[in-house]
Parts: structure tokens; C-alpha cells; sequence
């Protein structure tokens, strides 16, 4: 059972004044990284509808996107598949003054690929040897390195995939590597599980999300994330907007006829309400 079933409700006021409050300390963070020059990578793991994607949304939407862009590598192509394992996800570490956030990362080999026949037990014992050297080398350049574990129940994760296969909007969401993941609930615990023991270093550590509740997920894993990076404020520089200067007479708009404008599709919904 899920520890956030037993804890005081989260309002919704609750919960958008505190988002709001971290989204700021977010861009704060996002200025010192800026200034400084660090580089943060953000691994975002978990099972299918373990809330990932949200927690993303929520931690990039007030940040710029030339500092804080995500990564969400496709499926690998056969050149990708005679790389190194790591080569792919290489080219999209942060230079200087960048944050990266993984949604999934190279421990899809260690997860889907495992369970689902996708690598070869030779690639995937070679992966748990070389998964903590490679990022003890990324760590040891300087990378900030933070992994999130979302956690989430076997009946919360069927409830969140039936909404969806409900949803017209969400429904392209669900793939059938989801739907098979159902039926191999604990071979994807199992795999979890082995995943940890190897990965979960005293330098690189797991962090673990409960997830069952979206909202408490979100504001535990943005709050821990700000806890561990040694941020400072950043005095941003002044702003001075200038009034601007009267019209020039030489200036003279075109006639709107010219132009092709979209038609208004507000006005003939409120015409029909």
C-alpha cells in the first residue's frame, strides 16, 4: 500500500501555492546554473503511468527552454544498435549552464529491455558493469547527476491506463509495451529490484517518488531535487523599458485588407452559446 494513502489530503490550494512558490525557486536555480556554468542531469524512471511526464511539465514550463530542455530519446535505430550502449545518450549531456531532463534514460536497458527480450543477457550484464562506472565518470567531470524512481501501485497503474484508454486525448499514451506490462508486473519488479542493487551507489544514488497521488509526487521530488543542488540567487539586472517614441509620420500600416487573417472561430462559438 501506497504510504500517501495514509497522510493528511493535499488540497488543490495547497497545491498550487506551494507548485507555485518551487516553480519559482526552479527558476532561481535555472539563473545560478546559468551563471555558473554547472550542468545538471535529471533521470526521470519509473513504470508505465507512474507520473514522469507531469512531474517534467511541471519542473520545465517556467524555465527557459535553451537551459532546460528534455531529452525523450525514440526507439533505436540499427546504427543506434551498433553503437556503445551509452553513445546515444551521450550527445545529449548539458554543456555549460544547461539542465537535462531524461525522460527515460539508458536504463531503459535495465527495465523494458530486460523484461521484454529486447537486449541479450550478455548486453544487459555488460550494462549493470558499465552503468555506475559511466556515471561515476560523468560525476567525477562535474555533472550534477539526480535519479528519480517514481513508485507507483499495481492498482493505481491500472486505473491511470484505463482513463486513458478512455481519453481521446491521452489515449496515444498507451502502447503495447504498456499494455503488456500489466501482465508482467513482477517481472518488472524483479527487474527493479536487481536494477537497484547494482545502481543505487552511495556517489549516485536512487531516489525513490510515491507516486500513487500525481500532485504529492510532483511538489516531493521538485522539493528534494532544489534540497540537493547548491544554489545561490542570482541578482538579475536591471530592466528599464523606455517609453516608447511618438509615431513617425513616414510610417503609414497597410491597408488590413492585404492581409489574411484566421477567421474567428471565438466569436462564432459564443454566437452559437
Amino acid at each position: 500500500m501506497s504510504a500517501a494513502r495514509n497522510q493528511p489530503k493535499l488540497t488543490a490550494k495547497a497545491y498550487e501555492a506551494e507548485l507555485a512558490r518551487l516553480q519559482v525557486e526552479l527558476v532561481k536555480l535555472q539563473e545560478w546554473v546559468r551563471a555558473s556554468g554547472a550542468r545538471i542531469v535529471i533521470l526521470f524512471e519509473g513504470r508505465d503511468a507512474a507520473g514522469k511526464g507531469g512531474t517534467i511539465k511541471r519542473v520545465t514550463e517556467n524555465l527557459n527552454p535553451r537551459v532546460a530542455r528534455i531529452a525523450a530519446l525514440p526507439a533505436p535505430t540499427e546504427r543506434d544498435k551498433t553503437q556503445w550502449y551509452f553513445q546515444r545518450y551521450v550527445e545529449h549531456l548539458p554543456a555549460g549552464g544547461e539542465i537535462v531532463l531524461f525522460d527515460r534514460s539508458w536504463y531503459n536497458r535495465a527495465g523494458v529491455e530486460r523484461v521484454m527480450g529486447y537486449c541479450t543477457d550478455e548486453q544487459y550484464a555488460l550494462f549493470m558493469r558499465q552503468a555506475p562506472q559511466f556515471e561515476q565518470m560523468l560525476i567525477e567531470d562535474g555533472i550534477l547527476l539526480r535519479k528519480y524512481w517514481f513508485s507507483v501501485s499495481d492498482a493505481e497503474q491500472l486505473k491511470r491506463f484505463r482513463s486513458r484508454a478512455d481519453d481521446p486525448i491521452r489515449r496515444w499514451k498507451l502502447s503495447p509495451t504498456d499494455i503488456e506490462s500489466v501482465n508482467r508486473w513482477e517481472d518488472y519488479s524483479r527487474a527493479k529490484d536487481e536494477m537497484m542493487a547494482y545502481t543505487d551507489t552511495v556517489t549516485s544514488p536512487w531516489f525513490v517518488v510515491e507516486s500513487d497521488s500525481k500532485k504529492r509526487a510532483r511538489l516531493n521530488m521538485i522539493a528534494h531535487l532544489l534540497s540537493t543542488v547548491p544554489y545561490t540567487e542570482v541578482e538579475p539586472p536591471r530592466i528599464e523599458i523606455p517609453d516608447r517614441p511618438p509615431a513617425s509620420r513616414s510610417y503609414e500600416r497597410p491597408p488590413r485588407d492585404r492581409s489574411t487573417y484566421v477567421p474567428d472561430h471565438v466569436a462564432e462559438l459564443l454566437d452559437g452559446s
